[in-house]
C-alpha cells in the first residue's frame, strides 16, 4: 500500500468533481474545489474520520468493498479504479461483465458514416448500436430486445423460429442464419474463440456465462470449436450479403476495437464504383421499410 500515493491521489479525485455532479447543492459558503471530504464519505458509505485519515496517508487498508464505494462516490474511469485498487494494495479483481454503454462519441460516428454500414459491437458480440445502412444492410435492431441482436446466438443457433414470439420472423432475413453472409462459418469459428477469451476476461459474469452454457447446449458446431480453445484468428476483411431486395453486396470489412470498453467498431465499405455501392446507396434510400424484392428498380 502506498499511503502518500494513495492520498494525494484521493485529493485530487475529490477535487474534480463538482456537487451538482453528484446531485448535491453547492451552498453559498463552499470554499474548497469539488466536494467536502464528508459528502465523499457520506457517498461511499465510510465515515467521514476513515476518509480523512486516507487523505492524510495515516489510514489502514482499505477493504475491496471501501474501495468499491470510492470508485462510485469520484466517478471514477476503469483505469483510475485499477489504479486505486494498485495504490491499496489490492489488485482490482476481473470486470463484473461485458460493457454495453457506447460513448457519445462513437454515436456520433457512426451517424457521420452515411455511405458505409457501421454498427458497435459488445465483448458477447451484442450489437449496442448501429446506423441507418447498418440496419438497411442487416436488420433493423430497434425492434428486438438485446438478447435478439446477438450475432454469435444467431450464428450458432439461428434467429426464433416464426410464431415463437413478437419479435420472430421479422426483417428481410427473418429464419437466415447470419444475414445471408458469405462468411458465415469463418465468422462463426471466429467468434467462438473470441468468445472464449471474454469467458476468460469475464469469468464472474452471468451474461457471459449464460451464453456460453446456452451455445454449448443448443449447438454440436459451437461445442466442437470450444473444445478447441482456440483463442486467435484471422479477421475476416471482406465478405457478400444476399440481400433479398439489392442482391449480393460485398462489402470490405474493418472492425475497430475500443480497447478500455473491450468493445469494436464494426465498419463495412463497398468498393468506389462498384455495383455493391449502388446497391448501398439504394439501401440508403430503402431503409428498413418491408419491400418485395420484385418491386426494387436496381440494375442487373
Amino acid at each position: 500500500m502506498d499511503r502518500e500515493e494513495l492520498a494525494a491521489f484521493l485529493r485530487s479525485r475529490r477535487e474534480r468533481i463538482s456537487p451538482a455532479e453528484v446531485g448535491l447543492p453547492r451552498g453559498p459558503r463552499r470554499r474548497t474545489p469539488g466536494l467536502r471530504r464528508e459528502e465523499v464519505a457520506q457517498l461511499a458509505f465510510i465515515s467521514t474520520e476513515y476518509y480523512t485519515r486516507l487523505e492524510q496517508a495515516r489510514g489502514p487498508r482499505p477493504s475491496r468493498e471501501v474501495l468499491g464505494g470510492l470508485t462510485r462516490a469520484l466517478r471514477l474511469s476503469d483505469a483510475e479504479r485499477s489504479h486505486l485498487h494498485h495504490l491499496a494494495g489490492a489488485p482490482p479483481g476481473p470486470p463484473p461483465g461485458p460493457e454495453r454503454e457506447v460513448r457519445q462519441s462513437l454515436l456520433d460516428l457512426l451517424r457521420r458514416l452515411p455511405q458505409a454500414a457501421a454498427f458497435v459491437t459488445s465483448a458477447t458480440f451484442e450489437v449496442l448500436a448501429w446506423n441507418d445502412l447498418a440496419a438497411a444492410l442487416m436488420e433493423d435492431f430497434s425492434a428486438l430486445p438485446p438478447r435478439e441482436r446477438n450475432l454469435v446466438r444467431r450464428a450458432f443457433l439461428g434467429p426464433r423460429p416464426r410464431g415463437s414470439g413478437p419479435y420472430a420472423g421479422s426483417g428481410p432475413y427473418a429464419g437466415d442464419r447470419l444475414y445471408g453472409v458469405s462468411d458465415v462459418d469463418t465468422f462463426a469459428r471466429l467468434s467462438a474463440q473470441r468468445l472464449r477469451a471474454a469467458a476468460t476476461r469475464y469469468p464472474d459474469s452471468p451474461e457471459v456465462t449464460g451464453l456460453v452454457s446456452e451455445l454449448l447446449a443448443g449447438s454440436e458446431e459451437f461445442r466442437r470449436l470450444w473444445e478447441s480453445h482456440d483463442v486467435s484468428a484471422a479477421p475476416t476483411l471482406c465478405k457478400t450479403f444476399q440481400h433479398p431486395v439489392v442482391g449480393p453486396v460485398t462489402v470490405n470489412c474493418d472492425a475497430l476495437d475500443i480497447a478500455d470498453r473491450d468493445q469494436q467498431v464494426v465498419i463495412y465499405t463497398a468498393t468506389p464504383g462498384s455495383r455493391s455501392e449502388e446497391a448501398l446507396r439504394l439501401l440508403s434510400v430503402i431503409g428498413t421499410q418491408r419491400m418485395d424484392p420484385q418491386q426494387a428498380d436496381f440494375p442487373a
